[in-house]
């Protein structure tokens, strides 16, 4: 399984120490450093299977929204959105457990006209609060047919470091990697409910950029 361009160098990195942990129990003769060692391993082999990257196949569907991450839908609610919209939208929101693929993917093809970025804090990534309060980026993209979609990526109680590639200006195809989020996360979707028929209910199981969350009437 290959390994997210995003998390390679995490990977690597506790692989040496590791090393160096093996290295130093051999050679010392001490357990305490040989149960580290242990603890650092298992961590290495999670990182391993934390930052995977598995290709997906992309729906060639102009009039679908996908899903930008891997997770289960855990609410689907009208909101008002007064950054991007600035007006009344429907919310879908898609929580990631640690062991999802933790790669985020464009949701759909088009111009990135809007961008932000949130320091925030770090309320549990399920909390309502979060979609507010957390650290966070917001894209906004409008299609060639000038629909809007926009999607925020929200750290966690355990994240604390998201990466996006996008800013304003930036052409995208639906289905491109465009960032993670590290060690649990959200992300929210949002869209003009008079345009999009939603395609997933509550408790669904999705997949980023394979699984289609709506489509625009």
């Amino acid at each position: 399984m290959p390994i997210t361009k995003f998390g390679v160098g995490l990977v690597l990195a506790s692989w040496i120490i590791f090393g160096i942990f093996v290295v130093l129990a051999y050679i010392l003769k001490n357990p305490v450093l040989s149960v580290l060692g242990v603890i650092i391993g298992l961590f290495s082999i999670f990182n391993m299977f934390f930052f995977r990257d598995p290709e997906r196949k992309i729906p060639q569907n102009p009039n679908a929204i996908l899903s930008p991450a891997d997770g289960k839908v855990v609410q689907i609610a009208e909101v008002m959105e007064n950054e991007f919209f600035k007006a009344q939208t429907k919310r879908i929101s898609i929580f990631l457990s640690v062991f999802n693929v933790h790669v985020n993917r464009v949701p759909v093809s088009g111009k990135v006209e809007y961008f932000r970025y949130n320091k925030g804090s770090f309320l549990p990534a399920f909390n309502e609060k979060a979609s507010e309060d957390n650290e966070q980026t917001a894209i906004g993209i409008i299609d060639s047919s000038e629909r809007k979609v926009m999607f925020t990526q929200i750290a966690g109680i355990i994240a604390r470091r998201i990466v996006c590639t996008l800013r304003e200006g930036h052409q995208v195809q639906a289905g491109d990697r465009m960032g993670m989020i590290r060690y649990g996360s959200r992300v929210d979707v949002y869209f003009d409910p008079s345009l999009v028929d939603v395609k997933v209910s509550l408790g669904d199981k999705v997949k980023g950029g394979e699984s289609i969350l709506g489509e625009f009437k």
